[in-house]
């Protein structure tokens, strides 16, 4: 099956948003307005990216297949970076005149938390995100604690962002259709003085990665040995699963296991 001459490839996973109306509906919520800085990842065949042109003054774009950059580089509004998004310093869309930029895109699900992770380091310098991904994934960036979906995604991206559920995307309004339903999330960073923006990197997501390393057992039995290590002697409550830990408990004990107090906020 060809698209507009492009055969979607399975190894990039190209799903392409295809309904006019969902399209609409998407644009509607990321309200493009003409002077914002704004960059697309994976514009495949442009569904989202005509329609944002049309409210924008320019728009960047980062694409990996070399065929679809091809074609993006005919449009003269775009600024077409061709690589692979995780391999992208997204700095380079920072300067004096665009101090900030909004982040939109439909994520290939092969490596969407991949991708989010990798932009979590650029939050500083975001207003907002608003990404298709697979439903399943959504669900678990904004669980709440006590819930199956709550885990190391939900800690992390909601220790920087506010994150809403804003849009129910089925599965038949792409082709080719993929085989499970997607949905839009909306990411609003948090403030560039909360607590998880001063941790060292790396520090909270490798206590959250330990936790949920083996998410049926009680904390004492994942986090207690590195805990241990570390010299802690604080009163966290090891006795817990890591799914009944909130997200501002994890942060205290990133900043406890280094002798520090979490900033108020």
């Amino acid at each position: 099956m060809k698209l507009n001459g492009h055969a979607p490839r399975k190894r990039f996973g190209q799903h392409f948003l295809s309904d006019q109306a969902m399209i609409e509906d998407i644009i509607d919520a990321i309200a493009p307005q003409a002077k914002d800085n704004m960059v697309e990842i994976g514009p495949g065949l442009g569904a989202m990216t005509a329609p944002l042109m049309k409210s924008l003054d320019k728009l960047s774009v980062v694409e990996l297949d070399r065929d679809l950059a091809a074609k993006l580089c005919l449009w003269p509004q775009l600024t077409v970076v061709e690589a692979d998004v995780l391999k992208v310093d997204f700095s380079r869309f920072i300067n004096e005149q665009n101090p900030t930029m909004r982040v939109v895109g439909n994520l290939p699900y092969n490596i969407s938390t991949p991708i989010l992770f990798h932009l979590l380091q650029y939050a500083q310098v975001v207003q907002d995100q608003h990404f298709m991904l697979q439903k399943e994934v959504i669900d678990r960036m904004v669980a709440k604690p006590k819930t199956a979906q709550y885990g190391r995604l939900s800690v992390m991206l909601q220790a920087r962002y506010e994150m809403e559920n804003i849009l129910f995307v089925p599965s038949d309004c792409f082709t080719p259709p993929p085989r499970v339903d997607s949905a839009i999330v909306r990411m609003i960073p948090l403030p560039s003085n909360c607590p998880s923006a001063f941790l060292p990197a790396g520090h909270l997501e490798n206590i959250v990665k330990i936790a949920f390393s083996q998410r049926r057992k009680i904390l004492k039995a994942t986090l207690g040995a590195w805990a241990k290590e570390k010299n802690y002697v604080g009163n966290f409550d090891m006795q817990r699963r890591a799914e009944e830990v909130s997200v501002d408990e994890y942060i205290d004990f990133a900043y406890a296991t280094q002798g520090l107090i979490a900033p108020a906020f």
